[in-house]
Order: structure tokens, then sequence, then C-alpha cells
């Protein structure tokens, strides 16, 4: 099956997603509600699915900031 990076597919155990990228020995896919997961190209099955993939909103996440050193030593009995 001749898939491409950004195609929509859909796979028996995880539904649809979009290949992210493909080569020889991997495929990589994002799937709608299983996030992403990689592959064996040459062992894949997938059926392309018709019409285009949701937009997805990321959510970023954000950092902790680490307290300094000198608080946790002034908290320190």
């Amino acid at each position: 099956m001749n898939l491409k990076a950004g195609q929509y597919i859909r796979h028996i155990k995880y539904g649809c997603g979009t290949i992210v990228e493909r080569d020889d020995d991997r495929t990589t896919v994002d799937f709608d509600t299983f996030g992403v997961r990689k592959f064996v190209t040459a062992l894949a099955v997938f059926e392309v699915e018709q019409g285009e993939a949701p937009k997805k909103k990321r959510v970023v996440a954000k950092r902790r900031v680490k307290e300094p050193i000198e608080a946790k030593l002034a908290a320190a009995p």
C-alpha cells in the first residue's frame, strides 16, 4: 500500500489517525484518541479513510518553576 505522511487512515485497534512519518522501517501515526504510535512498516495494516483529520487543539504544558535552594534551606528546621 502506498501511504504517505499527512494521509488520514484507519487501524483496526486504534481507529482513525494521521500518518506523521513513514520510511522503509517504521510508520508513525498520530491517532485521534490514542495519541502517537509507531509501527513496523512491513507489518502495519491500515485502510485509507475518507475525509480529513479533525483539527486538534494541542495543550501546551506549563513547566514548573523549581524552588530556589535558598528557600528550601530557609524553610528547613
